[in-house]
């Protein structure tokens, strides 16, 4: 419908609307550019499902025409896009026509909003205050669901809000969809349901790995994922997708005896209703509150928990409670003024990817950074993410210039979700990778087993101030005060230059530096001290040795009397270690033939360090005695590090990974990728926090 073009002006004219919105007084083409933008990117998202703009910026562009009509609406046209509900459609499916009408909700992005909302609300019913239901605003594909006679009989896409695509054969390979509900217990005949598909983090996940393992290239997000197959032809490839549904919304229905049916006289009635007959609705999520403050406080409080959810949500729904209310306030063309959308901060957004900047870290690792045009994202601005390496950039067919779609995922870390190629003027650069180090000009080198391009200088400045960085970390040598900032601070004034000279900083020259009074430099002092009498496994990853993380350090401690052991063992010796691999003896072994490393450690026992296992402290008892342990996920009751301690405390040894060896997985909440292979082990043993709790207590009693 749209040339590559018309597409990339279009692309063009959004970008100048969203950071110079429509003026007051602007021109009849103004206004005419902004309703051919927002119909350019309606028919991105729902004809082809390939949006180039992020959903908050979408509504931005939506909100300033709205606005602009209510204050002027002489100039409302009939083909204006806040005229009708939403656009054209697929023509793959069938297309049928819903019951009622699927209105968009009305969004809000602050508490104000949501106070303006309730006191249009309290106007138009004349009440002092309301009863709200709260419940998340799922973020996927919607639907609509027909049951008659207690059967499924059809299910319909959203499409334009008036009419959808019916995909009843799909729906019915969503097993969290019944095909029957004893909805004539209630008293119902016919009855329509409003939900969302939704595809879980976990399932997204598994799904990306299987198609990249097939060789195809992954699904940017779960919604995409969820819409994309509800259109799919093959059922049972929908099947394969592990989709699930949560619905939400009672939107009509019909009686056996003609009469209202008590137990949906409310929101929350119905979505109690629709949980009783099997149907995923939100009834654990949802809040019944008086008031508008209250739901203010339920929304930021979802909000701050939403990466612990097992699925994406963008916002929170607000809906009056009682359904007499609802049919009192009524609706607009667009949207109910019953209801309306809290959305989260944007977690989506897009920009322009200006250059890459390459950085060496403290294992030489060449690491290229793409530098952002500056967008505000989920409460921060972004302007570097981390773009891996260079099969990463090849991948994503990055170029300098580029219009990105960028995302903080659940772990909060930003990423390029992809390039929008389709936005490319020709003018674009492709990234080369370098070939010598950004740093020292080394040449770089890269294992075939690899895909980092390192730095195998030893001397290389920017691995130097890495590695100090790391030593004093707090899971490291943990000296409290010192940090990453005071490391590179150090180092640019010239009084720390490697990591002995942690060890011989000259306080009186700090003295005289801003924000280093007295009590200051006594804590950093007693910090420093302190970590002189840290055990051997802390200095053994304090060092930084290639693959050898805190668990592989605590099991290299304990198997030697000092730490220049280490200097006579081979490869083969260092093998038969627990959890120590070909690659990783490979990198311990190296370090100690090196003299520099060993001339590190010899200056570091002459200030004072402690070399020996004297530290190793004996088990409490021996009733785990040869049991090996690993935990996943979440813990609430204990700290990772303190239920790790309780294992070797009573005689236990913690494990790196999952392997035939592994006898116990201990899973707290969002337990991941090892919890899956462990299901595969048939010796492993699956336990709670609690039950591993309980088989500790049993064990020490």
């Amino acid at each position: 419908m749209y040339t590559a073009a018309q597409t990339q002006f279009l692309q063009a004219i959004s970008k100048q609307f969203l950071n110079e919105p429509l003026h007051e007084n602007a021109l009849t083409e103004q206004l005419q550019n902004l309703k051919d933008v927002i119909r350019f990117h309606e028919y991105r998202y729902y004809i082809l499902n390939e949006p180039l703009l992020a959903d908050t910026e979408y509504d931005q562009l939506y909100k300033q025409l709205e606005n602009f009509e209510k204050h002027h609406p002489l100039l409302i046209s009939a083909d204006s896009p806040t005229q009708r509900v939403g656009n054209s459609l697929n023509q793959s499916f069938q297309t049928v026509p819903h019951l009622v009408p699927m209105l968009s909700l009305d969004n809000s992005y602050n508490a104000e909003d949501l106070r303006d909302f309730d006191r249009k609300a309290r106007e138009l019913s004349a009440v002092n205050e309301i009863t709200y239901c709260i419940e998340p605003k799922f973020d996927g594909a919607s639907i609509s669901l027909i049951y008659e006679n207690d059967q499924l009989l059809r299910g319909v896409t959203r499409g334009d809000g008036v009419e959808g695509e019916e995909i009843t054969t799909n729906i019915k390979q969503i097993r969290s969809i019944p095909l029957t509900a004893k909805f004539s217990e209630y008293g119902i005949q016919q009855i329509e349901i409003r939900g969302e598909i939704i595809m879980n983090k976990d399932a997204f996940a598994n799904y990306n790995n299987y198609l990249i393992a097939q060789g195809f290239s992954p699904l940017a997000n779960p919604r995409n994922a969820a819409s994309g197959s509800l259109r799919m032809k093959d059922p049972k490839e929908v099947a394969q997708r592990n989709l699930n549904a949560f619905l939400y919304h009672i939107s009509y229905y019909s009686s056996i005896d003609g009469k209202p049916v008590e137990a949906l006289s409310t929101h929350a009635g119905s979505l109690q209703v629709l949980w009783e007959l099997g149907f995923r609705s939100p009834q654990k999520e949802k809040r019944v509150v008086q008031g508008i403050q209250p739901v203010i406080d339920y929304c930021l409080e979802f909000e701050s928990k939403r990466d612990e959810l097992p699925y994406e949500i963008d916002g929170m729904v607000v809906k009056v409670n009682e359904l007499s209310m609802q049919d009192q306030l009524g609706m607009t063309s667009h949207h109910p003024r019953w209801a309306i959308a809290f959305k989260f901060k944007a977690r989506q957004a897009t920009t322009i990817l200006r250059s890459i900047e390459f950085q060496v870290g403290r294992t030489g690792a060449v690491t290229p950074v793409a530098k952002l045009d500056p967008v505000y994202l989920a409460g921060v601005t972004v302007s570097s993410i981390s773009v891996h390496n260079e099969e990463y950039i090849r991948e994503k067919d990055l170029k300098i210039g580029d219009h990105v779609l960028i995302e903080r995922a659940g772990d909060v870390i930003p990423q390029i979700v992809k390039s929008l190629a389709e936005l490319r003027s020709g003018k674009e650069t492709s990234i080369e990778f370098p070939k010598n180090c950004p740093v020292c000009n080394s040449e770089l080198f890269k294992e075939e087993t690899e895909a980092v391009w390192r730095c195998i200088n030893i001397e290389c400045e920017a691995q130097v101030v890495e590695k100090m960085i790391h030593f004093v970390s707090k899971d490291a040598m943990d000296i409290k005060s010192f940090g990453e900032a005071n490391v590179r601070k150090f180092y640019e004034l010239g009084y720390l230059k490697d990591i002995p000279g942690i060890y011989q900083l000259p306080f009186d020259k700090i003295a005289s530096l801003e924000g280093f009074g007295k009590k200051s430099i006594e804590n950093l002092l007693q910090a420093i001290e302190a970590s002189k009498q840290q055990p051997l496994h802390r200095l053994i990853y304090a060092l930084g040795i290639r693959f050898v993380g805190e668990t592989t350090a605590k099991t290299l401690a304990n198997a030697v009397e000092n730490i220049y052991d280490f200097i006579s063992k081979d490869e083969a010796s260092l093998l038969l270690l627990e959890d120590v691999g070909v690659k990783v003896a490979k990198s311990i072994h190296g370090f100690f033939q090196n003299e520099q490393n060993i001339e590190i450690l010899r200056q570091l026992e002459a200030l004072g360090l402690q070399m020996n296992n004297s530290k190793k402290e004996a088990a409490t008892t021996n009733s785990l005695g040869g049991q090996t342990f690993l935990f996943t996920g979440s813990l609430n009751k204990l700290k990772r590090s303190e239920a790790e301690e309780l294992v070797e405390q009573n005689g236990g040894k913690i494990v790196s990974g999952v392997s035939s060896k592994l006898n116990y997985l201990i899973v707290g909440e969002d337990a991941g990728s090892k919890l899956e292979k462990a299901k595969k082990i048939n010796s492993i043993r699956i336990l709670t926090e609690e039950a591993f709790l309980t088989l500790i207590h049993q064990n020490q009693s």
